[in-house]
């Protein structure tokens, strides 16, 4: 599959794959080396594909100097098809999860013993020439942990101190690097340190660099399989097509498939491209394009449509649209989009760092400066003591275990709750949200019709006698609404028994002679074609339509019986679910497919006044996109492939978990029992999980922060005390 496209003469689109782009910041830094590039119009990352999208008039070979030049690989993303890029891109992601597994267990190995022989009171000085070759091997095994197990936070840092920021890369490598030059300067030159300064901190480097690459591990973890929903919708296309060519049938792959080639489907089979029916009648389901559960008659001159299922009849149809241009197609085109449009998030511990990197680094200087000038001798070394100690203290053990473990739990949490969470990002956005939409047809509606009224007009029938009759007529008919009412009477018990000399009338409804009785079944014109006397029962049958419920009159030997409504019930706890997202002071809006009438009629019964109908999929996300534009963080639920360009979009998107897989996959929430409840129960969590995150991280920094001012000396003119760095680190392992 080629991507680049010429929009003209030199204009082009190209892809690149990036390796090694693992956080919000890389994905900023490598759009903007990018875009600065003369000739580059636009630079967007698909953080979820690991992909870039470059458009303008460079050449590809530029394009991967530039992102290797800022520290990350690129290759060329030509040639290969959506479905390669995913399986790579997991496979990337399962070698990094891997590696940093790998990667924790080689500095815990080193670190918990010496942590736990610290703890035990074991001497962490050096004092004989037995202790410094000790301390000397330790130091070089630490040193070797620093470039297996660290080394990505030097370089992060690197990049940073390039960039003129500072993150939590930079506060890692501070104090992990000052710890081991401290450390190995106690081992060579402990004669010029004051005696109570001669400690060694390599159990601090390594517990460090092993506890932070398991938080980002749970990280990667947590992130989830967002490149699933594309997986999905290729899974939805047809493989292959059965096409007319020289008056025979032949099956080909879908790929040859050509614009007006004449195409058979036949029952039960997937629509292979789009096209306009040019001979017989079937009815299509097109709910994964349009959520709506009822099956489409379609006749000549109608639309087909990619990826949808043909139920009943055969027909034969001309492509219309092939390739990339079927609205299948379009439709995962707009999820990749979406995906490039909604940036990852940042850690609240880099922008936490950012501030407190510079004010530890300002500290160590005014501290070191304090004892250069008021000092006792050796002067110097005192000065450097305690600046390496500001910087060793600053680091706290828990920084990067705060965010994935908070997340982890939160994430179990939910999942008790029937909420599934697939990223951490989400879990985190969900807190946030201002807005939120909700789909109509299977989301608010139970997504399948049932009889709901029975109105019965001739009083010597029972309401069992009338079911019985219209499940009876129905269940020869191949009408979309039959179906419904021949379910809804077997859920009750009711089975239809055999009719005689049935009859479709199109456009009107069926007739047939049930137990010795003639049966009329269908709308109005129906009745009256009849000679049916209808009254006072168009006004009730209006009034039922009115509610967006479908009615349909029984006649029983030309005399009218009954009116049975057919309709997609409200489920029957959204309106509750409904009213605890508005007290929550979200706005809630309501999007669909469906026609007016029916849309407001629904969301009248259930208190939504915002309400958008007869919405395309492609206006869905746009919608999205337009309270995003509005400033609202934005919360989309759906249950069909219609809504997956939308649930990509939006900062949280929620999956009705008794909906389609590929929404499912668009999704960042699932709510596994299809009740709108879940969605203010996540919300509930996500406030949870990111409250306990702020108290890990205060928690975190706040134990390093106070021990600052006596790593700086504070204690030194009263007591004589100088503090060991290993001292805040310890007491956050005991607190947690």
């Amino acid at each position: 599959m080629n991507k680049i496209l010429n929009n003209n003469a030199d204009k082009k689109t190209q892809e690149l794959i990036i390796d090694g782009a693992s956080c919000a910041s890389c994905v900023g830094k490598i759009e903007v080396a990018l875009r600065s590039i003369d000739g580059v119009d636009s630079a967007e990352m698909n953080f979820a594909l690991r992909t870039v999208t470059v458009t303008g008039t460079v050449e590809i070979e530029l394009l991967i100097k530039t992102v290797e030049s800022i520290g990350y690989n690129a290759k060329s993303a030509e040639d290969k098809s959506d479905d390669e890029l995913i399986d790579e891109k997991d496979i990337a992601d399962q070698k990094y999860y891997k590696s940093l597994m790998r990667q924790m267990w080689i500095a815990l190995g080193l670190g918990i013993p010496l942590m736990v022989y610290s703890l035990f009171g074991g001497p962490m000085t050096v004092e004989t020439s037995l202790e410094r070759g000790i301390w000397l091997f330790i130091g070089i095994l630490c040193a070797a942990i620093m470039y297996f197990s660290g080394k990505h936070f030097y370089v992060g840092a690197w990049k940073s101190f390039t960039n003129h920021t500072a993150n939590m890369d930079t506060l890692i490598a501070l104090g992990t690097g000052t710890a081991w030059i401290y450390s190995m300067v106690v081992v060579f030159f402990p004669m010029v340190l004051p005696e109570m300064a001669r400690h060694v901190y390599f159990e601090a480097t390594a517990m460090i660099i092993g506890l932070i690459d398991l938080g980002l591990a749970l990280e990667v973890k947590a992130r989830g399989r967002t490149s699933e929903a594309i997986k999905r919708l290729i899974g939805l296309q047809a493989k292959t097509a059965r096409v007319v060519r020289d008056n025979k049938e032949i099956d080909i792959a879908i790929e040859q498939v050509l614009l007006n080639d004449i195409v058979r489907v036949r029952p039960g089979e997937k629509i292979s491209v789009d096209g306009i029916v040019i001979q017989g009648h079937t009815s299509i389901d097109e709910s994964m394009l349009t959520g709506e559960p009822m099956p489409v008659e379609k006749a000549e001159e109608d639309e087909v449509v990619a990826g949808t299922l043909n139920k009943t009849g055969s027909v034969l149809f001309k492509a219309t649209r092939v390739g990339k241009d079927t609205a299948l197609a379009q439709i995962i085109n707009m999820v990749k989009r979406a995906q490039n449009s909604k940036p990852p998030i940042g850690r609240l511990a880099d922008v936490i760092s950012g501030y407190f990197v510079p004010v530890v680094i300002i500290i160590a200087i005014v501290s070191a400066l304090a004892w250069l000038n008021f000092g006792p001798d050796p002067a110097l070394a005192f000065a450097v003591v305690s600046a390496t100690t500001v910087l060793i203290i600053a680091c706290p053990c828990a920084l990067g275990l705060a965010t994935p473990m908070s997340v982890m739990v939160g994430v179990g949490k939910a999942a008790e709750a029937g909420v599934l969470i697939r990223n951490g990002e989400a879990l985190q956005t969900a807190s946030k949200i201002t807005a939120m939409i909700l789909d109509k047809t299977g989301t608010i509606t139970e997504g399948a019709p049932k009889v709901t009224d029975v109105l019965i007009a001739d009083q010597s029938y029972s309401e069992k006698y009338i079911l019985t009759a219209a499940s009876s007529i129905e269940s020869g008919s191949e009408h979309p609404l039959a179906q419904a009412i021949v379910d809804s009477t077997i859920e009750q018990g009711i089975d239809p028994e055999t009719v005689t000399d049935f009859h479709a009338i199109a456009g009107h409804g069926v007739k047939a002679i049930f137990n010795g009785h003639q049966l009329l079944f269908g709308n109005q014109k129906l009745m009256l074609k009849n000679g049916v006397v209808l009254m006072e029962y168009v006004e009730k049958a209006q009034k039922l339509a009115d509610e967006a419920k479908t009615p349909m009159y029984l006649a029983i030997d030309k005399k009218l019986a009954a009116i049975i409504a057919v309709s997609d019930p409200i489920k029957t706890d959204s309106i509750s679910a409904i009213k605890r997202l508005q007290a929550n002071g979200i706005r809630v809006v309501m999007l669909t497919g469906d026609n007016r009438a029916t849309a407001n009629a629904v969301a009248k019964k259930i208190g939504i006044t915002e309400v958008f109908a007869e919405v395309l999929p492609e206006d869905k996300s746009n919608k999205v996109a337009e309270l995003q534009a509005q400033g609202e963080i934005v919360g989309m639920t759906g249950d069909g492939i219609n809504d997956a360009p939308a649930l990509a979009l939006a900062n949280v998107g929620f999956a009705i978990g008794t909906g389609t897989d590929v929404a499912i996959e668009s999704a960042d929430i699932t709510l596994m029992r299809g009740s709108l409840h879940g969605l203010a129960d996540a919300i509930a969590v996500s406030k949870a999980t990111l409250r306990n995150i702020k108290q890990n991280l205060f928690g975190a920094f706040i134990y390093n922060v106070a021990g600052v001012p006596f790593a700086a000396g504070l204690l030194y003119p009263f007591f004589g005390l100088l503090l060991n760095p290993v001292i805040p680190e310890l007491q956050w392992h005991f607190h947690h």
